[in-house]
């Protein structure tokens, strides 16, 4: 029964030993976590930076030089930073440390680092509306490089509908140089006839399936840029005004849009 309440007695002592210590281990530990935060609200606030409160070695660490970047101008890691800083405080022989062992880091090592945070801001700028400016190009590169694919599949027979031109002409000359007259009388004449004005009609159907339009431009304002004038009509007895298209001696074609062969055309004359 001795030893049984000698053992009770030693587990009760155990138990409260390691109460004791757990109650001051976190009582260490809001102490440090207290000094932190003052210590942070006092780099933090520029008014605290000229507090009373401050000390002599914060004073004093204030003197000291650092640097987040290396000799050779690439910036330091976030562990290489705070190893210098710790070599620097060691070798002034202000070391400021909490219960912990901990070293206070100086504001002139904050300072260093708002400096080198405002920088990075810059660059950052800098660099977004680069990128913004390099993606805008390249979008545009893009276009300009689309645009001109899609007219070059457009405009990949064009030296090929130049060639093809001058049949619907011919064809169409050899169609008026029949008289009418003996197209009534002459049954084989009328059925060449037919022949070559279908043959003409089926090609301008082809023409315009592929983009290819004629231009007949009587009646229209002279345009040099659409029309080649071959010589002027005088305007007494002109159906049209002056600078006008009066006759077509030959139509022209175009692409899409784009000529590919001006008409040939005779101008009204000015008085």
């Amino acid at each position: 029964m001795h030893r049984m309440c000698q053992r009770l007695v030693a587990l009760e002592l155990r138990q409260f030993t390691g109460l004791q210590h757990r109650a001051l281990a976190r009582r260490k530990d809001l102490i440090s976590h207290q000094q932190s935060a003052a210590m942070f609200a006092s780099y933090s606030s520029p008014r605290l930076a000229d507090a009373p409160e401050a000390g002599n070695a914060q004073n004093s660490n204030e003197k000291l030089s650092f640097s987040i970047r290396s000799s050779n101008g690439s910036r330091l890691s976030g562990e290489e930073f705070l190893s210098n800083i710790a070599k620097t405080i060691a070798k002034s022989g202000n070391v400021t440390a909490d219960e912990s062992g901990e070293f206070a880091i100086p504001r002139a090592a904050f300072e260093v680092l708002l400096t080198e945070y405002n920088s990075l801001l810059e660059e950052s700028s800098a660099f977004k509306d680069k990128y913004t400016r390099a993606l805008a190009d390249t979008e545009n590169v893009r276009r300009r490089g689309q645009r001109l694919t899609d007219e070059a599949k457009v405009f990949a027979i064009q030296s090929f509908c130049k060639d093809l031109l001058e049949i619907p002409d011919i064809l169409e000359v050899a169609i008026n140089s029949v008289p009418k007259e003996e197209l009534k009388t002459n049954q084989a004449l009328k059925d060449l006839y037919d022949g070559v004005s279908m043959t003409r009609s089926m090609l301008l159907k082809t023409f315009t399936k592929h983009g290819l339009q004629p231009v007949s431009p009587e009646g229209e304002k002279f345009d040099p840029n659409l029309h080649e004038a071959l010589f002027e009509i005088p305007q007494a007895g002109a159906k049209y005004e002056s600078g006008h298209v009066g006759h077509v001696a030959k139509i022209g074609y175009s692409l899409h849009g784009r000529p590919i062969r001006p008409a040939q055309v005779g101008v009204v004359k000015s008085s």
